[in-house]
């Protein structure tokens, strides 16, 4: 059970509140997940929600790198709100059942060379605070400079998803996979 109220509609906010709340439904179809907290601060709710726009949407880091990297971020804190959602996500956008397990199951085997290079980076960035040298020379080399900040981004992003849900200890989507750790 939620360790604060989780609000389900705009309906249960007023004013101003309740404006930011129709303006998330608009852009993201529904008021759950983190921003179904985040509306107990409503401005908060709001800026996130523009910056969540930008990583989830904009930006030219291809889609399935993001995906990638916010399944190890769901992995690694266990949060499974965002490990459900993107799960249902990968499989859209065509990243490999085996390589979803693989995430789940935290190793590496039957990956693809490009897709481990971005889940080792994530992994490395959220164990050791810092990524080798080497790894981060390649991804630089592959992304370049602009999709290095904006894959480093996404992952802070998603760590931030990870720990508004796991903090408010917020039920998962029932009709999502269940991270079993």
């Amino acid at each position: 059970m939620a360790r604060v109220h989780v609000y389900q509609t705009p309906d249960e906010l007023e004013g101003e509140a309740r404006r930011i709340a129709e303006k998330i439904v608009d852009t993201r179809k529904a008021l759950d997940g983190p921003f179904s907290v985040w509306m107990h601060a409503p401005e908060w709710a709001e800026r996130v929600a523009h910056l969540g726009t930008m990583i989830r949407w904009e930006g030219t880091l291809e889609l399935r790198t993001r995906t990638l990297a916010a399944l190890v971020v769901g992995r690694h804190f266990q949060a499974q709100y965002v490990w459900g959602i993107q799960g249902v996500i990968a499989e859209e956008r065509g990243v490999p059942r085996a390589t979803v397990d693989a995430i789940r199951d935290e190793h590496s085997d039957g990956i693809a060379p490009e897709d481990l290079q971005i889940i080792d980076f994530t992994r490395q960035l959220l164990r050791n605070n810092r990524v080798e040298d080497s790894l981060a020379k390649a991804v630089m080399d592959r992304l370049g400079a602009d999709e290095y900040v904006q894959l480093t981004t996404c992952i802070g992003y998603y760590c931030m998803l990870a720990m508004t849900v796991n903090g408010a200890e917020l039920e998962p989507n029932p009709a999502h996979e269940e991270l079993k750790v």
